[in-house]
């Protein structure tokens, strides 16, 4: 996915020369380093300085360019906070925020790698649009979008490498705002979001073989989320589940059990997040996504 997006935001650089790309202390690799080298004059590292980043995406927005501010998730979100609320939201300015290698990806990391709130952060802010593409093709429309929207900053959550293509045969289209159903089916809903939707197939997959319909569901824009479509999933499946890589708190869980209270949904409704505890645990990234009690089986046991 990283590379998915580089290469499409370099094809979107060539034609737009209002696209920059403003670093912190990352290397460049792949199309980013032919972005930095053809158009030096529109990469720019800033170092181990992301508040500085930030605020410079911002005073090039005002200049009527289209920045993306590139880094590791939690140095574009969390440590310049106040930059990207004040900055970019407050003046609700044209900036993508790109989130890479976001959720817990960069397991062996520990905690300060880990964006296991970055959903609920990020779509709290006002202004700001929330997008997470599932697999590396709705990276390539996402990324799209962002080089060409002016609406407002968008915080861009991607995954980090060797995410599988899963929207190939995909019901809907990739449409910002709007859910995309990747399988349509009739006794279940599964709603999930960026590159642990991928386990929500297998989820699918695993019930459909019990002999249930099974629709699968990329809620690609957290924010502004479809709220008629989730509504509409609510009420047209039996079971609805959400399956997603961040806290129980703040994020596509919250809101969906709050379309559900508000429209008086019948259906069973089951969430499966990220525990609200920092685990210290040192291995793979489904090692530590199992430690979160997400997994296939587990998941699967908790549905029977």
């Amino acid at each position: 996915m990283r590379n998915t997006f580089s290469e499409t935001l370099y094809e979107c650089a060539k034609v737009d020369p209002s696209i920059y790309i403003v670093v912190a202390d990352i290397s460049p690799a792949g199309s980013m380093m032919n972005f930095r080298e053809e158009y030096p004059d529109r990469f720019i590292n800033v170092g181990v300085a992301e508040q500085v980043m930030i605020g410079m995406c911002a005073g090039l927005a005002l200049k009527g360019c289209r920045p993306f501010a590139y880094t590791i998730a939690t140095f574009t979100l969390y440590r310049p906070f106040e930059m990207v609320r004040d900055d970019l939201c407050y003046q609700n300015l044209p900036v993508t925020v790109v989130g890479m290698g976001s959720g817990i990806v960069y397991s062996t990391l520990g905690g300060t790698h880990h964006t296991m709130e970055d959903v609920a952060i990020a779509s709290a802010l006002p202004n700001m649009q929330v997008i997470a593409p599932c697999d590396p093709l709705e990276a390539v429309e996402a990324t799209r979008y962002c080089a060409t929207q002016d609406k407002g900053p968008v915080y861009l959550k991607l995954g980090k490498a060797g995410e599988p293509r899963i929207t190939e045969n995909a019901v809907d289209p990739f449409e910002i705002g709007k859910l995309r159903y990747l399988k349509k089916g009739s006794d279940v809903c599964i709603l999930s979001y960026g590159p642990i939707t991928n386990m929500g197939l297998e989820v699918a997959d695993a019930l459909e073989a019990d002999g249930q319909s099974v629709s699968l569901i990329s809620a690609h824009t957290i924010k502004p989320l479809d709220v008629e479509g989730v509504a509409k999933a609510l009420r047209d499946h039996k079971r609805v589940i959400v399956i997603e890589e961040n806290v129980p708190h703040g994020g596509l869980s919250s809101r969906v059990k709050e379309i559900a209270l508000d429209t008086k949904a019948s259906c069973d409704l089951k969430t499966f997040n990220l525990k609200d505890e920092f685990i210290h645990f040192y291995g793979s990234y489904d090692g530590l996504l199992d430690a979160h009690g997400l997994s296939v089986p587990k998941i699967l046991d908790a549905l029977r």
